[in-house]
C-alpha cells in the first residue's frame, strides 16, 4: 500500500466491454439451424455478426456488456461507479456513452477512429429464457493502456474485471496495467470470469494471478468454478481457492449461491420469481448486488441476498438493465 492513498471517489471501477447488446426472441429451431451453442457465449466476426442479425426477428437494442451491467446496477443502488471501455466514433458508439453515462456512472474512455464499429452482442432469447449470445466485440477489443484513467482507478475502493475482456491482446495488458495501480494504491481487485471458454483459453493467467494473491474478490458460476480448478465436485472446487481468495462468490442458477468470505461460508438460495422471461445479465446483476453489499461492509450472507435479488429482478423481463428502482426493491426485501 503507498503511504499516502489517494482519496476515495468511487465504490467500483469497471474495466470491461462496451457493446449494444441487440436481443429478439427465437425458436430452438433457428438456434440448431445456425449452429449455435445453446446457452453460450461465442465470438463471432463481421461476417457471421451480419449473417445472425438478418436471422433475428424484432430486436431490442439495448446498451450492454457484463462489466457495465454490473455498475448500472449498483449505481442503481446507489453506489459511484467508473467505467472504462473502447466505444467507436459511431451511432452504437454514441448509444452506449449516452445510456452509461445517463445511468450516472462517470465514462470518459476517448472513442476510437475509423474501423472497427462500436462491439454488439447480438442474443437469441429461447422460450425458456435461456440466452444463446454471440459477440461481435468490434472496437472494445483495442482498449489501449493508454486509456486507462490510472488516477480513477487508484481512486476506487474496488477496481471490478470482466473476464471476456482478457481474451483480446490489448486490453488484457491494459487490465495487468490496472492491477498493478490498484494494488499499489492499496485497493481490491475483483474479478468476474464471465465463461467456461475464457478459462479454457487463458486459465493459466487467472491461475497464476490467484496464485500471487492478485485477486480479492473472485466471481464465478458452478460450471466456470469447475473449468478453473478442474476439479469436478463444486465443494473440493471451492476448497482449492479458499487459501488464495479471500472472498469467493458462486452462483448456481435456481439452487441459489454460495460466499466464502475471510474463512466463513454461507449460502442463500434463489429469489422466487413469478415467471423467468430472460436470464441475460443475471450473474452481472448479482455481482452488482453483492459487490454493492461489500463496498459497505455488510456481512457476507446479506451480501448474497443482494445479489440474489438483483439477478431475479433482471431475469423477470427482456434484457440485462434493471427496470424498476433497485434500491426501493432491496430496501422492501431486506430492510
Amino acid at each position: 500500500m503507498s503511504d499516502t492513498q489517494p482519496e476515495l471517489r468511487y465504490d467500483v471501477i469497471a474495466i470491461g466491454n462496451a457493446l449494444v447488446d441487440v436481443l429478439a426472441h427465437s425458436s430452438d429451431k433457428v438456434i440448431e439451424d445456425l449452429g449455435l451453442t445453446r446457452g453460450g457465449m461465442t465470438l463471432i466476426d463481421t461476417a457471421r455478426a451480419e449473417e445472425l442479425y438478418a436471422h433475428m426477428g424484432p430486436t431490442a437494442q439495448i446498451s450492454g456488456g457484463s462489466a457495465a451491467n454490473t455498475l448500472a446496477g449498483m449505481a442503481a443502488l446507489g453506489a459511484r461507479c467508473a467505467f472504462i471501455g473502447q466505444v467507436a466514433d459511431d451511432q452504437l458508439g454514441e448509444v452506449f456513452a449516452h445510456d452509461i453515462r445517463a445511468a450516472d456512472i462517470a465514462f470518459g474512455t476517448p472513442a476510437r477512429a475509423g474501423d472497427p464499429p462500436t462491439g454488439r452482442c447480438l442474443i437469441f432469447v429461447t422460450s425458456d429464457a435461456q440466452r444463446t449470445m454471440n459477440t461481435f466485440l468490434g472496437a472494445s477489443q483495442f482498449l489501449p493502456a493508454e486509456a486507462l484513467d490510472l488516477d480513477a482507478i487508484a481512486a476506487s475502493a474496488v477496481l471490478y474485471l470482466e473476464g471476456y475482456l482478457w481474451d483480446p491482446a490489448e486490453p488484457r495488458a491494459a487490465m495487468r496495467k490496472a492491477i498493478d495501480t490498484a494494488k499499489a494504491a492499496g485497493r481490491k481487485v475483483a474479478f468476474t470470469m464471465s465463461d467456461a471458454f475464457v478459462i479454457d483459453r487463458h486459465g493459466g493467467d487467472f491461475r497464476e494471478l490467484i496464485a500471487q494473491g492478485q485477486i480479492d474478490i473472485l466471481f464465478a458460476n458452478a460450471t466456470e468454478l469447475a473449468a478453473l480448478t478442474g476439479l469436478e465436485d463444486f465443494d473440493a472446487g471451492l476448497a482449492s481457492l479458499v487459501d488464495h481468495v479471500p472472498v469467493i462468490v458462486v452462483t448456481r442458477g435456481e439452487h441459489g449461491a454460495v460466499a466464502i468470505s475471510g474463512g466463513e461460508r454461507v449460502e442463500v438460495p434463489a429469489e422466487p420469481i413469478a415467471r423467468v422471461v430472460d436470464t441475460t445479465g443475471a450473474g452481472d446483476l448479482f455481482a452488482a448486488g453483492f459487490l454493492f453489499g461489500h463496498v459497505r461492509e455488510r456481512p457476507a450472507a446479506e451480501c448474497l441476498r443482494l445479489g440474489a435479488i438483483c439477478a431475479s429482478e433482471v431475469i423477470s423481463h427482456f434484457g440485462a438493465r434493471p427496470e424498476v428502482n433497485l434500491a426501493e426493491l432491496v430496501a422492501e426485501r431486506v430492510g
